[in-house]
């Protein structure tokens, strides 16, 4: 896994913390700034180790000789924050890590409440909160006492997914272009781990084309099995008119568990893509106003070449139908995603 940055400063990290005016600064997990408390929070637990290893790492910038101390927030005995933040004999400064703090006993929310009032100057004291409402008073106090809060929310649209791995590549030393990051998110894009390690692994072994960079062969050559069994894979297909593709796609993506829902759900999104660039074409900005990344613009203005308003209504009607029988309206939802595919793909230059 690539390295974690170490502390720095940006434009972002200026953000005050949103429901506090007296609140610090609000942060990316890589962007984080050492101060005497820092709160990381959110359920993403990759960012949030991230946060946290950058936040040691810059300890460790400033200071080799810096002790680092983990508590457990489960099995927190009263007092033990006080021993390890006292005054050390030889002034050499520390950093200490309290994991789990959305499981931490009384004592442990007691304790720290005590400290976040007056903290000490040598210590950096990472308070890492996997979420929830355990511990509300105590996330309160550090935000009001103007701490800065890293948050480690999971990144689920797909544009940030393609953003994630193009940093991952990028911090590697690495890069690929759009279509191989695309089918990459495709791939193995539902759990930000496992796309963390995919980078990774692309990193270390993908060979690279002539300008230095990791095409959609080397994705498919690593993860192709994986891509074929995809919904998007499927859409694709249909869009652009490829019947016995999406057809065949489709039957391997049900082969292999894959659930009519969400493969219908997968289809709609892809149309509604197309419809919404459609409504933009010849206004100026319009694209630009829909929330897309410029790859999905651009590869949904491709789409629409071989589309008609006409064609289009009727693949919309014919998804819109699908997902009424898959959700139980119909008796066979194997049958309604292939009949929908079948229909979308002939709709496809009408």
């Amino acid at each position: 896994m690539p390295s974690t940055p170490s502390s720095r400063t940006s434009s972002r990290s200026a953000r005050p913390a949103r429901g506090s005016s007296r609140g610090g600064p609000t942060l990316s997990w890589d962007e984080v700034e050492l101060a005497p408390v820092v709160l990381v929070t959110g359920t993403e637990g990759l960012l949030g180790e991230r946060a946290v290893a950058g936040l040691v790492a810059a300890a460790r910038d400033r200071d080799a000789d810096v002790e680092v101390t983990r508590l457990e927030g489960a099995g927190y005995s009263a007092g033990a924050l006080g021993i390890v933040t006292s005054p050390s004999l030889f002034g050499e400064a520390r950093v200490v890590v309290v994991e789990g703090v959305e499981q931490a006993t009384d004592d442990l929310m007691a304790d720290a409440l005590a400290y976040v009032d007056a903290p000490a100057d040598d210590v950096v004291l990472v308070l890492q909160h996997g979420g929830g409402q355990r511990g509300k008073k105590l996330l309160d106090a550090v935000r009001a006492s103007g701490a800065p809060v890293v948050v480690c929310e999971p990144i689920k649209k797909d544009a940030d997914k393609v953003a994630f791995a193009a940093a991952e590549l990028r911090r590697a030393g690495r890069r690929a272009d759009a279509e191989a990051l695309r089918a990459l998110v495709e791939a193995v894009g539902s759990d930000l781990r496992e796309l963390a390690a995919a980078c990774a692994q692309l990193a270390a072994d993908a060979p690279a084309d002539s300008r230095g960079v990791i095409g959609p062969a080397v994705v498919a050559r690593y993860y192709g099995g994986r891509i074929e069994a995809t919904g998007f894979r499927v859409a694709d297909a249909a869009i652009a008119g490829r019947t016995g593709e999406a057809v065949a796609l489709l039957r391997h993506a049900l082969a292999t568990g894959g659930d009519p829902v969400p493969l219908v759900a997968t289809l709609a999104a892809k149309l509604r893509v197309l419809a919404k660039v459609a409504a933009t074409r010849g206004r100026r900005g319009g694209a630009a106003d829909l929330g897309l990344a410029p790859w999905q613009v651009d590869r949904a203005l491709k789409d629409l070449s071989r589309w008609t308003p006409e064609g289009l209504a009727e693949a919309i009607t014919a998804v819109a139908q699908a997902d009424a029988e898959v959700k139980g309206a119909g008796r066979d939802p194997v049958f309604a995603v292939e009949r929908a595919v079948l229909r979308v793909a002939s709709a496809a230059g009408r």
